[in-house]
């Protein structure tokens, strides 16, 4: 039988198990969907109702990750308002590019299990979300503006707090998945399985002793990663985690882990012809947290070491070796439910290095010197709350950032809020004023061609005013304006047209990018859910790269039965301003990018008493032709079945 023969066969036989199991569940069994989360920790470090925050914060629970079963982190996130993550609808090793708020990926913050995560051999110093399994992520909490108070440079438009799995309460339990599917573009047609992911895990509690281990497998081929390519290029990726904790007491308890992250992507030139180019990424995490809780308050420190190695093998081949430690240790006080203080210390170190094979040679030759190329910060920090009585909430912070290569640094926020009960529920006012510093990346200042050591950091000021309104349990409303501003932004300019020598610099001009963000939660039924969000980004030309102005979001989630549960999502973008180098003429074209819009469906069923969830998605039903990156190619209609077991 043809591999697209047994394909069909199987989603057939998936879906009458579907309409099986829609006649054997009486509809008097059907349960309603999970209400939202209502206590966030990213904008304080305390558990704040969301009425008492000052924040919009989006926070994504496993109940809604497990109905996002088959994406990756990053498509997870991309439909969260005020977010883009342009590259998630290509090629799977396609680079990912952050923008939120009309910012950059220096500017936005990734945490894991509330450590700061980043590789200081990136040209932005991020993370790269290709390297971490959605199957090991418990919730995400993402944060909009300004947060450098609480979580240092970098936190200038987003933190997003990933929360990975603890272990279960049972001594042992495992679970499997496995996923399989196309993965073709709009052109295609023939639904080949090319898409493969697998995860394992075990884990559970003995006394007061916790571990949990898990490891993960994708591999995805069939797609080139440039639109006119015609050779196919290959990404996979292999995931280890242990976490192991240990329960001292009911004051004190300590967790440590372990992990190993790796993907191997194939990728084409830049002059959008076909390669045989590999990046390959090694990812090692091990790290501590601790928490002792005293009357009032407790004393937490958290800890990690972060290694990252990625070897480029292309025409211009590279590798890179880069290293971080990130220590926070903070004291939570609690007056009298009524005033929080948060009172810390981090601790960051980065250093890279690099190799280059230079002209003429056969061999790499050391070109970054990590000796050379490191820096670190120390950072005390203070925050309190207050959350009335009478409605009014504050949340304010401060931070000395200590950098050995800029010195001294304050940044601030004042985050006032005004809640008002009703009698359909509350309304909430919410204003901010933030500041942010982001340092130059390493790769920035070092590079041998283009680095410039002479580079400022980069400040960003952040106002936001909105409103939420809250209806009943579960519905909420809320409207966010937000206006940013950047002094000393961090560009790649031509500073010698004879010679055709770029460098980056720091741009004198300020930059402002403003717009709004709306949402709506509404319940309409005990078991039917809408979810819909939108965003208007306006940025100033300099900045306006792959942004869209006006970008929306709109989930519908059914549960059909105690078993069964469907939902439709629809995401639209609008024109976005792309720009490309032409190898012909030596210089950038800008070109604008029609708008588009994805429709994708998903449905689980649950059966062996609940132990196995049957899952199927079909993403860009609709088999949409656009482009995400001019010149790269985006996936067409394709279809995910795969099964997740308990036991």
């Amino acid at each position: 039988m043809s591999t697209k023969k047994t394909c069909l066969c199987i989603v057939a036989t998936f879906v009458l198990n579907f309409g099986f199991a829609q006649q054997v569940q009486p509809i008097e069994q059907v349960q309603p969907i999970e209400e939202l989360d209502e206590v966030f920790i990213t904008d304080s470090k305390f558990k704040l109702k969301r009425e008492n925050s000052g924040k919009v914060i989006t926070k994504i629970s496993q109940q809604e990750l497990e109905n996002f079963q088959g994406k990756s982190i990053s498509e997870i996130v991309n439909t969260v308002s005020g977010i883009e993550i342009n590259g998630v609808r290509s090629n799977a090793g396609q680079n990912l590019s952050y923008f939120v708020r009309g910012g950059r990926n220096r500017q936005v913050l990734i945490l894991i299990d509330g450590i700061a995560v980043s590789d200081p051999s990136q040209i932005a110093n991020d993370y790269d979300l290709r390297l971490l399994n959605a199957d090991q992520v418990a919730s995400i909490e993402i944060l909009k503006g300004a947060a450098s108070t609480l979580y240092g440079t970098g936190a200038a438009t987003a933190v997003i707090n990933i929360t990975l799995k603890e272990a279960s309460k049972k001594s042992v339990e495992a679970n499997f998945k496995s996923v399989l599917g196309s993965n073709q573009s709009q052109k295609d047609s023939n639904y080949a399985i090319e898409n493969f992911m697998n995860s394992i895990s075990i884990n559970g509690m003995l006394s007061d002793f916790s571990y949990r281990a898990s490891f993960g497998h994708q591999n995805t081929n069939g797609l080139s990663a440039v639109s006119n390519g015609t050779e196919s290029d290959n990404f996979q990726s292999i995931n280890g985690n242990l976490k192991l904790g240990y329960k001292f007491s009911e004051k004190f308890k300590l967790n440590a882990y372990v992990s190993f992250d790796k993907f191997d992507a194939d990728f084409d030139n830049f002059d959008f012809t076909d390669a045989d180019n590999v990046s390959e990424t090694n990812q090692y995490r091990i790290g501590l947290s601790s928490e002792f809780k005293y009357t009032r308050g407790s004393i937490s420190v958290k800890a990690g070491y972060n290694d990252v190695e990625r070897d480029i093998q292309s025409s211009f081949p590279s590798q890179f070796n880069a290293k971080s430690y990130y220590v926070d240790a903070f004291n939570r006080y609690n007056f009298n439910n009524q005033f929080y203080t948060i009172l810390g210390v981090s601790y960051q170190e980065n250093d890279m290095e690099s190799f280059a094979i230079p002209f003429g040679e056969t061999d790499f030759e050391q070109s970054i010197n990590p000796e050379i190329a490191s820096f670190n910060i120390v950072d005390p920090y203070a925050n309190v709350v207050y959350v009335s009585d009478f409605g009014l909430n504050i949340n304010a912070g401060l931070r000395m950032n200590n950098h050995s290569n800029y010195g001294s640094h304050v940044v601030y926020n004042v985050n006032p809020s005004f809640k008002k009960d009703t009698g359909f529920g509350y309304v909430k006012a919410l204003s901010s004023y933030s500041t942010a510093f982001i340092t130059p990346s390493l790769f920035q200042l070092y590079e041998p061609s283009f680095g410039n050591t002479e580079l400022q950091p980069e400040e960003n000021r952040t106002i936001e005013v909105g409103v939420e309104t809250g209806i009943g349990k579960s519905t909420r409303i809320s409207a966010v304006y937000f206006n940013r501003k950047e002094t000393n932004f961090i560009d790649f300019t031509l500073i010698d047209p004879v010679n055709f020598i770029f460098q980056y610099s720091n741009v004198n001009d300020e930059f402002t990018a403003s717009g709004v963000e709306v949402e709506a939660f509404v319940p309409v039924t005990k078991t039917f859910n809408v979810n819909i969000n939108g965003t208007y980004t306006k940025v100033d030309e300099t900045l306006n790269l792959r942004i869209p102005e006006f970008k929306a979001n709109a989930r519908l989630d059914y549960q059909v039965c105690n078993r069964v549960f469907m939902s439709l999502a629809y995401q639209y973008n609008a024109d976005r301003n792309d720009a490309y180098f032409d190898s012909n003429t030596f210089e950038t074209v800008s070109v604008i990018l029609p708008s588009y819009g994805l429709l994708d469906f998903y449905i689980s069923q649950k059966v062996l008493d609940d132990k196995m969830t049957l899952f199927a998605n079909v993403t860009n039903i609709l088999n949409e032709d656009y482009e995400e990156l001019f010149g790269f190619t985006t996936k067409g209609r394709n279809v995910n079945i795969g099964f997740n077991l308990k036991f």
